[in-house]
This record gives C-alpha cells, sequence and structure tokens, in this order.
C-alpha cells in the first residue's frame, strides 16, 4: 500500500523580507543622520598648559572691533602684509613665524584674514590662548 502524504515540509528560507528590514533601517538612519545638526555651539577659548615657545618675530593681536596691530602698532589690515613681508623676509627663513592673539569675541572673518596672509606667504602662525589649567 502506498500512503501518499500531503504535508511535506519546505526546508527553504526566504531572505528578501530580511533584507527589505534591513534596507528600510539603513535608509532610515541614512536620513536621521543628515537631519541632526547642532543648534548652536558654546565655544569658549580653549586653555593649555603653559609652555615657553622661542620668541616669534611677529606679534598680530584682533580685537573684537576688528583693529588690528602688529607687533603693539595699531595698523589697518591693507597695511599688515607688506609690513609683515618687509620684517619676515629679511631675517632668517626658519624663523619666520607669527604669534596671533585674537580676542575671545573676534569675529571669525577677521582671524581667518590674518590666517590667509599667513598661508599665502608660507608663515608658520602660532595661535595664543589663554594659559591655565
Amino acid at each position: 500500500m502506498g500512503i501518499k502524504t500531503r504535508n511535506k515540509v519546505d526546508v527553504s528560507f526566504s531572505m528578501s523580507s530580511m533584507t527589505d528590514i534591513v534596507f528600510l533601517l539603513l535608509i532610515f538612519f541614512i536620513i536621521a543622520s543628515t537631519l541632526i545638526t547642532p543648534n548652536a555651539l558654546n565655544i569658549l577659548l580653549p586653555q593649555s598648559s603653559p609652555s615657553r615657545a622661542k620668541k616669534q618675530p611677529a606679534t598680530i593681536e584682533v580685537t573684537s572691533d576688528g583693529i588690528y596691530a602688529l607687533n603693539g602698532e595699531i595698523v589697518s589690515f591693507s597695511e599688515i602684509e607688506p609690513k609683515l613681508k618687509a620684517q619676515l623676509n629679511s631675517k632668517d627663513e626658519n624663523n619666520q613665524g607669527i604669534v596671533l592673539k585674537a580676542d575671545k569675541n573676534v569675529a571669525l572673518e577677521y582671524v581667518v584674514k590674518v590666517m590667509d596672509i599667513a598661508n599665502k606667504n608660507h608663515y608658520k602662525m602660532v595661535l595664543a590662548t589663554k594659559g591655565g589649567k
């Protein structure tokens, strides 16, 4: 007697539903990560441990009002580059450095202008910070 059973167990597994879930999660995290942006950052001047740096030949100070001073002398922005060239190009090439002292409330635009001059002329620049613990 040949009895045939109709209840055969299928041992195959379909991965299509699993891949759908993985792709949906991937899309969700991609979209969610692009929507998350910080509203505002409260940035203060960084503090560093005091160290003895070698004397830099030029110091540029920038106030929050956009007033520039080169080695303690108030100058306009257009005068900075020629005076730096005259001062730094006559000295040793290994000692062509600038110390940038910017007020903590200064607009970034004023600092970037000075950094652009230093980058264009291949001067080394050090940003002065408030020392302390």
